[in-house]
């Protein structure tokens, strides 16, 4: 196998079995201005500048009068309806409600946040009465919400909708799906399906039944899994949830192949669909059971807690959560450690000048 190093160079490497988690990559639709005025919402590092980003906005927009500087900085637009669009943009509307508790300067009425999805619903892995109950919860909220609505453009921060409604924005977020990594269907010869995932059997090795690819396997958001839950040849949807039982799966099945013993199928049945919707607000679907407020926000968080490895990180984690509901969210931003050099090179120019 030939790989490109970070500084350029290739090499290559032997192996005896090759595992594939590419991932997925945030699936950016050709609309004018989108690479300059948006910013994704799949890394961590973007989730921490989106929440800097607002906290220095709304500081500044503090200390402006009222006008066009002042209303655009305190506008916010989320381009995308499901799990990932829903409940970011929940979390910025309880932060930017937070903020106007303590910025007297500013009311809650000066501020606009805009959710905007092509679709006639949000979240479309829920049921109707539930999509229904967030939209409405969401709006109650302040929320602006476009549905059956695209962005057309982005030029200068200025966004247009497809109904025509044009607005400045100061953040905007895009949250419209994600695509499998692109260098698995470019740079392998993997089998690769129409969407461009690698092609797996259900104990997730490479290939078909018909045409196997000996000693390759692939797991999560870059490969089809078929999904043994459901009837008709559907696939696992990309999500965490699916991701790390097939990574469990895949390597209890390489263990078993190298011991030599028969791999097993990937089957996990989803006990339900739950998201946040900002401090104390959250929803919980299971079957007919829809569990909506407080309680479901404590169902998410405790069903998180589980989920992340080692004591030590879980402690630290409930203790964050459990502050923020306590004592109320951390307001302070630190944008200026995504340019850490600028105030040193700041003041060795003043130097130079004395």
């Amino acid at each position: 196998m030939t790989v490109r190093l970070v500084d350029g160079s290739t090499t290559t490497i032997g192996y005896d079995e090759v595992v594939v988690t590419a991932g997925a990559v945030t699936r950016v639709h050709p609309v004018p201005g989108v690479a300059d005025a948006a910013i994704g919402l799949k890394c961590i590092e973007e989730a921490v500048a989106i929440r800097d980003a607002v906290l220095t906005a709304f500081d500044e927009a503090a200390s402006l009068p009222p006008g066009a500087a002042r209303s655009r900085r305190l506008t916010v637009t989320f381009i995308g309806g499901g799990f990932a669009g829903v409940e970011g943009f929940a979390e910025v509307l309880s932060l930017a409600h937070a903020l106007i508790r303590s910025q007297p300067e500013l009311s809650r009425d000066e501020v606009t946040f805009h959710l905007v999805d092509a679709g006639d619903h949000l979240l479309p892995e829920v049921g109707p009465r539930a999509r229904e109950w967030v939209r409405r919860h969401l709006e109650r909220r302040g929320a602006l919400v476009h549905l059956r609505t695209t962005v057309t453009s982005l030029v200068g921060g200025n966004v247009t909708l497809s109904t025509g409604e044009t607005f400045e924005s100061g953040l905007v977020v895009w949250t419209a799906g994600i695509t499998a990594n692109p260098v698995i269907a470019r740079h392998t010869d993997l089998p690769i399906d129409d969407r461009g995932l690698v092609v797996v059997r259900p104990d997730l090795r490479v290939g078909t039944v018909e045409d196997p690819v000996d000693h390759a396997w692939a797991a999560g958001d870059d490969a089809a899994v078929p999904d043994l839950a459901r009837e008709g040849g559907a696939y696992t949807v990309p999500n965490a949830q699916h991701a790390v039982r097939q990574g469990k799966r895949l390597a209890t099945n390489l263990v078993a192949t190298l011991r030599g013993r028969r791999p097993r199928d990937y089957r996990h049945r989803s006990l339900g669909v739950i998201a946040t919707l900002g401090l104390g607000h959250g929803i919980f679907q299971s079957g007919p059971v829809t569990i909506t407020g407080f309680p479901a926000w404590v169902v998410h968080r405790g069903y998180h807690v589980l989920a992340v490895p080692t004591w030590e990180r879980k402690l630290r984690v409930s203790i964050g959560w459990l502050g923020g509901l306590v004592l109320g969210r951390d307001i302070a931003s630190l944008q200026t450690v995504q340019q850490p050099r600028a105030a040193f090179r700041e003041d060795a120019g003043l130097r130079r000048l004395a």
